[in-house]
């Protein structure tokens, strides 16, 4: 299970082996043998012997900025064999592997966003499901241009890939937009802080999907700051970046369905400078649809699994191909 604390002011502390979350007179613990990740927004407060048994445990613990981004993460120091993995990473860049993996991300994303489309298509208006046939399409335009590219190094057709990737994106969300409930519409993506409640929403659950993919890195022994599509910068996740791009469209299926279903309320969100914010209400939506989406398991690679367990499954298969092929 994940513990989620983002109530200002909560307390985490140690008890025997198990960790105790007060919430103003409120009290509930949860055993660490139940545990595997702990999330923390601003304002909460933990203890160091808390973490301490996070750590001896293997449970990762994860603080979060109020919009959902993580800013930092207390992880155990055995990263198994990272040391042989980062130095077949920093080929990639040079090699044709790096940009075959690049262009597997990438092809998968626009994948599930066809899939994404399809699902929306079955059952809409005759007009609205014109609008989505005509994205699909262009989509799957870009996506051959894509395939089609030679595997050259990463470096000689990053601006051409990030081109494909950015129409396919503006088509996809442009789509989603003409379709969702009126009360609701929004004309593209706007990251933090979002202009509309839409990708408001979206934007927190990226956030939650970051954490997991910078975990799956950590575990399966891949360095999260080398990446090959994303390009190195002090202090940026690259690889986090580049491996992420396959699962976005899973949790736009998760915040699309709570729009199109009407579940989402305009006092969910707190108005900032420049847009908005998620509020503990939403929260708390999000949170429930997403754990209960990722707990479902799905045919996925000639396998049945757990979707939280398919960006671990893919890291290692990654970190394996590295060690392998490089």
């Amino acid at each position: 299970m994940k513990l989620i604390v983002n109530t200002s002011g909560a307390y985490i502390s140690k008890k025997d082996e198990r960790f105790l979350v007060k919430i103003n007179e409120e009290k509930q613990e949860y055993s660490c043998k139940k545990v595997e990740q702990i999330l923390i927004t601003t304002s909460v407060l933990i203890t160091t012997d808390a973490l301490k048994l996070a750590v001896e445990n293997n449970i990762d613990v994860v603080f979060l900025e109020y919009n959902g981004q993580p800013f930092a993460r207390v992880w155990h120091s055995k990263l198994g064999s990272i040391a042989t993995i980062r130095r077949n990473q920093l080929k990639l860049i040079d090699i044709s592997l790096g940009t075959i993996f690049v262009k597997e991300w990438i092809n998968q994303k626009l994948e599930n966003q066809i899939n994404h489309l399809e699902k929306l298509k079955s059952n809409r208006s005759e007009g609205k499901a014109e609008i989505l046939e005509e994205a699909i399409s262009k989509i799957k335009e870009q996506q051959q241009c894509i395939l089609n590219l030679d595997n050259i190094p990463i470096k000689e057709i990053r601006n051409t890939l990030e081109g494909y990737e950015g129409t396919a994106g503006r088509i996809y969300f442009a789509a989603l937009g003409n379709i969702i409930p009126e009360q609701y519409a929004f004309k593209g993506r706007s990251k933090n802080p979002a202009e509309d409640m839409f990708n408001c929403m979206l934007n927190y659950g990226y956030g939650i999907l970051y954490s997991n993919v910078e975990k799956a890195c950590i575990i399966a022994g891949l360095d999260p700051y080398i990446g090959i599509m994303h390009t190195d910068n002090y202090n940026k996740t690259a690889l986090v970046f580049d491996i992420i791009e396959m699962y976005r469209g899973y949790m736009d299926e998760i915040v699309f369905k709570l729009f199109s279903k009407r579940q989402v309320k305009k006092d969910m969100f707190e108005e900032v400078k420049g847009g908005l914010w998620l509020n503990k209400e939403g929260k708390l939506l999000l949170i429930s649809a997403v754990n209960e989406k990722f707990a479902e398991k799905i045919k996925y690679k000639g396998r049945n699994i757990e979707l939280s367990n398919i960006i671990q499954f893919d890291c290692h298969n990654i970190a394996n191909r590295i060690l392998q092929e490089v």
